[in-house]
């Protein structure tokens, strides 16, 4: 297929998922043309327009991986006012827009081209009758409602109402595992092609591409097939939080304390792939199937199972070739309260769930910010990763879970990774 449609997309921010998902998909259906997308780095942009608008995303697959040449699209760069001109005159005429930026903190910047400033300029613009339908793509429950909210403080009051009616902002869950290769050495070694002739970087990207998406509205659909539309989207987005993101924030905080380098290594440790399914599937499941169950089959233990044993058999996928320093990254994030370890925690105790592996990662993740220099208790250094709002009794009886965890934890230390069975099931 070809970009030789008539449907048109605006990408904001061009990294791994808008480039492998949003402008792959629409690019397989023949029904769109060239897209817009709109970046920050003005390498990257320059990058672009030196390869004609081509580019090549890197497709891992179970047994070797592809590359995919895509294009031609238009770049823009955002902080040079004549091309953020061209933006918001495309935001203007778009049929859909996929925000897909580092995270929702990017959504509201200081700069006159802050993201939420180009959209509302695009949308008072706008004189199309369909509305915008906006995929909001960071990985975050309120992104939609946080767009939304931060675009309508860049309108007049007075037009705000109007305003509101052009554009449906549409929450994702994106089980796409996904990255930008930099490192030399990793793309040499990986043999991967890299963006363009001109930028030496490598978009990766699994070819899985079940993307669940919440509804825009009557009559409003998306126009890639792959986007799957559901009436609620929060049960999906526990099972990816929950499930996918806890599990796989497990086996980095676990792989980073044994030395290892990339996800696939775990395969290579004994009882590794044991203690991260018998989570997946005995702690995250059984929490997950008792809060959803009956909404879907996923919610069954047969439907979970295969969900997990299908994400834990792409996680360890060698062709992806996912890093441990990745997995592991931002430790103090995904410690947070309503974040995929501690949030699972929380749900698993008030189901009456008992979640001793998810305990003993919180305890990992600890222990990587103290080999990192953190000072202070367990408890303090958690505690400093939430909001001093937290409920007292709750917080009390996470971190009782989590002293069980460290226990667990400093047991497998104390062994020499000898053994990898973890915390036993209650």
């Amino acid at each position: 297929m070809a970009f030789s449609g008539s449907r048109r997309l605006v990408g904001l921010g061009f990294g791994a998922i808008q480039s492998g998902l949003f402008v792959y998909e629409a690019h397989r259906t023949g029904d769109y043309a060239p897209p817009l997308v709109v970046d920050v780095r003005a390498d990257l942009v320059a990058g672009l327009r030196a390869d004609a608008g081509h580019f090549r995303v890197n497709i891992a697959r179970a047994d070797r991986v592809d590359v995919a040449t895509l294009g031609p699209v238009d770049a823009v760069d955002s902080t040079v006012p004549e091309e953020r001109e061209l933006a918001v005159e495309a935001i203007a005429g778009a049929d859909e827009l996929a925000s897909a930026l580092p995270s929702v903190a990017f959504y509201h910047t200081d700069g006159p081209n802050s993201p939420h400033r180009l959209l509302a300029e695009g949308l008072r613009r706008r004189s199309r009758t369909n509305p915008l339908i906006v995929f909001c793509a960071e990985n975050h429950r309120s992104a939609p409602e946080l767009l939304e909210t931060a675009v309508l403080e860049a309108v007049p009051v007075k037009e705000r109402s109007d305003v509101t009616t052009r554009a449906r902002y549409v929450d994702t869950v994106i089980g796409k595992l996904s990255g930008v290769i930099t490192d030399k050495a990793e793309l040499a070694q990986h043999d991967l092609v890299p963006i363009t002739s001109a930028i030496p970087a490598a978009f990766l990207v699994e070819e899985f591409n079940r993307i669940l998406v919440s509804r825009a509205g009557e009559g409003l659909h998306p126009g890639m097939p792959v986007l799957r539309e559901v009436d609620d989207l929060a049960p999906f987005e526990d099972a990816k939080l929950l499930g996918l993101n806890a599990t796989h924030a497990l086996a980095g905080f676990l792989g980073s304390l044994m030395g290892l380098t990339l996800v696939a290594d775990l395969r290579k440790v004994e009882g590794a792939m044991t203690l991260l399914r018998a989570a997946f599937v005995d702690e995250s499941g059984a929490t997950l199937r008792r809060r959803w169950a009956g909404v879907d089959e996923l919610f069954t233990e047969g439907g979970y199972q295969a969900f997990a044993d299908d994400l834990l058999e792409r996680m360890v996928n060698p062709w992806l070739a996912d890093t441990i320093e990745r997995a592991a990254r931002d430790p103090r994030r995904k410690l947070g309260w309503e974040d995929r370890l501690v949030g699972l925690l929380r749900m698993g105790q008030a189901l009456g769930v008992p979640t001793p592996r998810y305990a003993m990662g919180v305890a990992a993740g600890l222990e990587i910010l103290r080999r990192a220099g953190e000072a202070g208790s367990d408890e303090n250094v958690l505690r400093s990763c939430w909001s001093p709002e937290v409920p007292a009794a709750e917080a009390e009886t996470v971190l009782e879970l989590v002293v069980d965890g460290r226990a667990s934890l400093e047991s497998w230390l104390a062994s020499g990774f000898e053994s990898f069975s973890g915390p036993t099931s209650p």
